[in-house]
C-alpha cells in the first residue's frame, strides 16, 4: 500500500521486536511514539531525535531533516502536562516541522518492512529510506531484537558528483545522562543513565550504530533555552565537520549525532545502513499498588547492553533483512484481494508493539492492546487472544508458552482458570472463570499439538486439559455451567462481552462443544477409551440440544427468558435486573449475535466440522449479513464506543430484526463495530463460498484505517495495538482452505478462490512457505525451515502424473483426491504434477 499527502497524517509505523516495545514511524518520517521504556507511550516523542540528510555543493550546504510536512494537530495537541505548551502553542518543536525538510514523501507500508521516498525541487537528490524489524516466520529469537533497523538510500539527481551526509541524533531520554562513543570497525554512540543501577527498572541504554567510518558528535551544546537545537543547526548547516564536544559531568536531556559519510556519482546510487538498538532490561508492575514485583525482559538474558545488541545487528543486517522482505514478498505474492493480504499483514504489528511482553524465559505475555500510558486490560486474556491467529501459525513455540503459563499458574486444582495471567507470575486473580477463554484453552491445547506434533507437550498438559474442560460440570463450579451433566452450557457464564449470560446461546454452547470434541480426539490419541467416549456422549447431546432449541429459522439465539427474576437470583447476580423495566439485562436473548458461530470459525482453522448442522449455518450465514453488515453507520444509532462512523461500514455485534424483541439493555457493546469480531465472521462467509459479503467486510474496516482517518498499523478496540485483530490472519488460511494435522504427517490445501491459479504463505512448526497451483502442477515451496510428511490433501479431481520431493521423484498413492508417500522430510519442496 502506498500513502501519501494526507493519507499519511495518522500513520504510526511500529519498529521493534517481540516483547521489546517499538518506536513508532509517522507517515511524514518523524519518530513517535517511544514505547520502548516498558509501557506504551502514545503521541511520545524523545526530544529532538530524528535523521537529517546534507549535501555540499558548490561550497555550500543543503540541509534537511529527513521529514516531510507536518500537516496536523497545527494549533497543537492537548495536553495537561504543564504550562506554555499544548493546544494553542503550535505543533511541538521537537517534531522540527520548523526546520528545512521535504516538500514530498511516499510512504510504501507493507508490514513489516516500511519504504518512504523523499523528495524536493530544491534538493539534489532523492532520499529513500527502508525500515524494519526483523520479522522471520518461526524465528522468534531474531524476531525480537530490540532495535529499529534502517538503510538510507541517496539517490543523485545532480549531473555531477556529490557528497552527502546522513546524520542520525538521538537524544538521551534518561533523567541522567551519559553519552559514549566507541569507534572500530563500527561506529557507535550510547547514551546510558549515568546514576541508576543496572538492577533497577529505572536503568537503561540506547546505541546509535553503523558500520561505516561515521564522524560523531558525542554531545549536543549543553545550555538553557533552544541552545542546543539552535547550536546543533548552526554547524550542521554551515559546517562541513561537526566539531567535538565531549562532557565530563552528567547531564540531562543531552543529544548526540551519528553523521556517515555518502559519496554519490552523478546520476548513481549509495546506500548507508543505521541500527538504532536499546536495553530498559528491568520491568515492573506499574499498574497495581502492592504488587509492583519486577522481572527483566527476555532480550536483557540475550544481550548484556545496546551496544551488544548493535553490534549482532550489524553482524546479520543483511541476512535479516533478506528473510524479511522474503516473508514479505510471500505474503504480498499471494493471489488473494488486496484488502485481505493489507488485513492479514497490517495487524501482525501488534506483536512488535507494547501490547507483547516476553518475560525473562522467552515465554509470552500479552496486553489485550494499549491505553495512552499504560496496558490495557492485563493477562494475555484468554477470551480476547482467542481470536489471534498470528502467533500459533508464525511463532507457534509462543504459543505454546502462553498455554504452558496459564496452566502452571491459572489454573486452580479444581479445573477452574483464571482468564488473566498475573504478574509478577503467581499472582492470582479470584475473578470468575470465562467460559469461551476456559474452553478456548482446551481447543486451543488441541491447536498446538496439530501445528506441532508434539506428542509430548500434549502429553504432559494433558491431565491439566482434562480438568480444565471438566469444570463445566465440577461441583466446585459455582456458575454451574453444566453442573447436569447433559451437554448443554447454562448457569452464570462470563465471556468476552464482559458481562455474563444466563441461558444457552449458540455462541457459548459451540464453544462447550468443540472443546467437547477436540478433547475426545485427544483422549482417543492417547489411549483414554472412557474419556473419549464420556466426551463424545455429550458433544452428541450437547449438539443434538442445540440444533433443536437454538436456531430460530434464520440465526441462532440464545435461549433465556428475560422477563424472569428467578434467572439471576438463583446466582446471586441483582446487577443484572432492571427493576424499572422488569427484564433481565445484558442478555442477547433473541438478537442476531457476530459470534453465534464463532466455534464454527476455530474448528475450520483447526480442522474440525460438524459442530453446527449444514442446512442451519447456511441460512444463519445469509441473514447475519442482512442483519449485521450495514454499509454505512449514518443513519444507525450507536451509544457504545465509535469505531465507524459517517458513510463508514461495518459488522455490529448484535442486532435485532424488526419483528423481534429487543432488550432494553442489551448485550454490552451491542453496537459497535470491533475489528476482530468483524474479521471472524468475513472468514466465515468465505469459508462457506459467501466470498463477496466476505470480501465486502473486509475492505469495510481497511477502509476505516486508510491512514488519513486511522493508521493502517493500529486497529483500536479497548486501546490501541489491539490483540483481537489478528483475527485477520486467519483469513489466509481460510481463503487456502489449509489444514493440517502433523501427528498424522498431513497437510492440504482446498482453496475457495481462484482454484486453477493460486497462490498463498503458509506457516506451520518446523517450515514455512508458499502453497501455488496452477491447472498443470501443485508446489509447496519451504522458504524457512522443513516439514516432515507422508500426506498431502489438495482434493484432486484429476489424475496425478508424478511426485517430486526436494528434486526426486517418490512413489505415490492417489487416494480421494489426497496424494500418500513414505514418509519425507521436506527441505526445498514438494512438486505434483497433474
Amino acid at each position: 500500500m502506498i500513502y501519501k499527502g494526507e493519507y499519511l497524517n495518522e500513520i504510526s509505523f511500529p519498529l521493534g521486536g517481540i516483547g521489546t516495545g517499538s518506536i513508532g514511524l509517522g507517515g511524514d518520517g518523524r519518530f513517535i511514539d517511544w514505547e520502548i521504556f516498558n509501557r506504551p507511550a502514545k503521541g511520545s516523542m524523545n526530544g529532538y531525535s530524528h535523521i537529517a540528510v546534507r549535501v555540499k555543493e558548490n561550497d555550500k550546504i543543503n540541509a534537511r531533516v529527513l521529514n516531510g510536512d507536518m500537516n496536523r494537530e497545527l494549533v497543537g495537541r492537548y495536553s495537561k502536562t504543564g504550562r506554555h505548551n499544548g493546544y494553542g502553542y503550535g505543533p511541538s518543536s521537537g517534531t522540527m516541522c520548523g526546520f528545512p525538510h521535504f516538500e514530498d514523501v511516499e510512504f510504501k507500508g507493507e508490514f513489516p518492512i516500511a519504504e518512504l521516498t523523499f523528495t524536493d525541487c530544491d534538493f539534489p537528490g532523492k532520499i529513500r529510506m527502508t525500515a524494519f524489524n526483523p520479522f522471520i516466520p518461526l524465528d522468534s529469537y531474531h524476531s525480537s531484537l530490540p532495535a529499529a533497523f534502517f538503510e538510507i538510500e541517496v539517490e543523485n539527481t545532480a549531473d555531477k558528483d556529490l557528497e552527502y551526509q546522513i546524520a542520525f541524533t538521538v537524544c538521551n531520554p534518561f533523567e541522567s545522562s551519559r553519552n559514549s562513543v566507541e569507534k572500530g570497525a563500527a561506529s557507535l554512540l550510547s547514551f546510558f543513565h549515568a546514576e541508576a543501577e543496572k538492577e533497577s527498572v529505572e536503568y537503561g541504554d540506547l546505541t546509535i550504530a553503523t558500520d561505516a567510518a561515521a564522524e560523531v558528535q558525542q554531545y549536543w551544546y549543553r545550555g538553557g533555552w533552544q541552545d542546543g537545537i539552535v547550536t546543533f543547526w548552526n554547524e550542521f548547516s554551515t559546517q562541513w565537520k561537526l566539531p567535538e564536544r565531549t562532557y565530563e559531568k552528567e547531564g540531562s536531556g543531552d543529544h548526540g549525532t551519528v553523521c556517515i559519510p555518502v559519496m554519490v556519482k552523478a546520476g548513481g546510487k549509495n546506500r548507508a545502513k543505521m541500527v538504532l538498538a536499546w536495553n530498559i532490561p528491568n520491568c515492573r508492575n506499574y499498574w497495581r499498588k502492592g504488587e509492583e514485583g519486577t522481572w527483566k525482559n527476555y532480550y536483557a538474558t540475550q544481550f548484556e547492553n545496546s551496544r551488544e545488541t548493535a553490534r549482532y545487528a550489524f553482524e546479520k543486517f543483511d541476512e535479516l533483512l533478506a528473510k524479511t522482505k522474503d516473508f514479505r514478498e510471500c505474503l504480498y505474492a499471494s493471489t488473494l484481494d488486496e484488502a485481505v493480504i493489507d488485513a492479514a499483514s497490517a495487524n501482525l504489528s501488534v506483536l512488535k508493539s507494547p501490547t507483547v511482553l516476553r518475560l525473562e524465559d522467552g515465554s509470552f505475555y500479552g496486553w489485550e492492546g494499549c491505553m495512552e500510558e499504560y496496558g490495557s486490560c492485563e493477562g494475555t486474556c484468554q477470551h480476547v487472544w482467542n481470536y489471534a491467529y498470528a502467533l500459533c501459525f508464525l511463532f507457534p513455540e509462543l504459543e505454546r508458552s502462553i498455554r504452558d503459563l496459564e496452566f502452571r499458574y491459572s489454573t486452580e486444582e479444581s479445573g477452574k482458570m483464571a482468564f488473566r495471567l498475573m504478574l509478577p507470575l503467581g499472582g492470582k486473580n479470584s475473578f470468575r472463570a470465562c467460559v469461551d477463554g476456559q474452553m478456548g484453552a482446551v481447543f486451543k491445547s488441541y491447536r498446538e499439538w496439530k501445528i506441532s506434533g508434539d506428542d509430548a507437550w500434549l502429553r504432559k498438559n494433558w491431565d491439566t486439559i482434562k480438568n480444565v474442560l471438566e469444570y463445566a460440570w465440577s461441583e466446585e463450579n459455582p456458575d454451574r455451567w453444566d453442573l447436569d451433566k447433559d451437554g448443554v452450557m447454562e448457569g452464570r457464564q462470563h465471556h468476552t462481552l464482559d458481562m455474563e449470560l444466563f441461558g444457552p446461546s449458540s455462541w457459548l454452547e459451540g464453544m462447550y462443544l468443540l472443546a467437547l470434541k477436540t478433547a475426545a480426539e485427544m483422549a482417543d490419541y492417547l489411549g483414554e477409551r472412557e474419556k473419549r467416549d464420556e466426551y463424545n456422549a455429550l458433544y452428541k447431546k450437547g449438539r443434538c440440544w442445540m440444533q433443536q432449541n437454538l436456531f430460530n429459522g434464520r440465526y441462532f439465539v440464545q435461549k433465556v427468558n428475560i422477563d424472569d427474576k428467578n434467572v439471576v437470583d438463583a446466582f446471586g447476580a441483582e446487577e443484572y435486573w432492571n427493576d424499572e423495566k422488569k427484564e433481565i439485562k445484558y442478555q442477547i436473548a433473541d438478537g442476531c449475535s457476530i459470534d453465534q458461530l464463532l466455534a464454527m470459525w476455530h474448528g475450520k482453522l483447526i480442522g474440525i466440522e460438524g459442530i453446527f448442522d449444514e442446512e442451519q449455518v447456511r441460512t444463519a450465514l445469509k441473514n447475519m449479513f442482512s442483519i449485521l453488515y450495514k454499509p454505512r453507520m449514518r443513519d444507525f444509532t450507536n451509544p457504545w464506543r465509535i469505531f465507524s462512523l459517517n458513510d463508514e461500514s461495518g459488522c455490529v455485534i448484535c442486532d435485532y430484526p424488526a419483528d423481534v424483541r429487543k432488550p432494553q439493555i442489551p448485550i454490552p457493546y451491542c453496537e459497535e463495530t470491533m475489528t476482530g469480531f468483524e474479521y471472524q465472521l468475513a472468514g466465515l462467509w468465505i469459508s462457506e463460498g459467501m466470498i463477496e459479503e466476505g470480501l465486502a467486510a473486509i475492505r469495510g474496516i481497511r477502509g476505516r484505517y486508510d491512514g488519513k482517518k486511522r493508521n493502517p498499523w493500529n486497529e483500536i478496540e479497548c486501546g490501541s495495538n489491539y490483540a483481537r485483530s489478528m483475527a485477520s490472519f486467519a483469513l489466509l488460511p481460510l481463503f487456502a482452505g489449509f489444514a493440517f494435522d502433523m501427528p498424522k504427517k498431513r497437510i492440504g490445501f482446498a482453496p475457495k478462490i481462484n482454484c486453477d491459479e493460486f497462490r498463498c504463505v503458509f506457516s506451520l512448526n518446523d517450515g514455512w512457505g508458499i502453497y501455488e497451483k496452477n491447472e498443470s502442477q501443485a508446489s509447496i515451496v519451504l522458504h524457512g525451515g522443513k516439514i516432515t510428511l507422508k500426506e498431502v490433501d489438495l482434493h484432486l479431481e484429476k489424475s496425478v502424473k508424478t511426485v517430486k520431493i526436494d528434486g526426486e521423484e517418490v512413489d505415490f498413492n492417489l487416494d480421494n483426491g489426497a496424494v500418500f508417500f513414505e514418509e519425507h522430510t521436506i527441505t526445498d519442496r514438494i512438486e505434483i504434477c497433474l
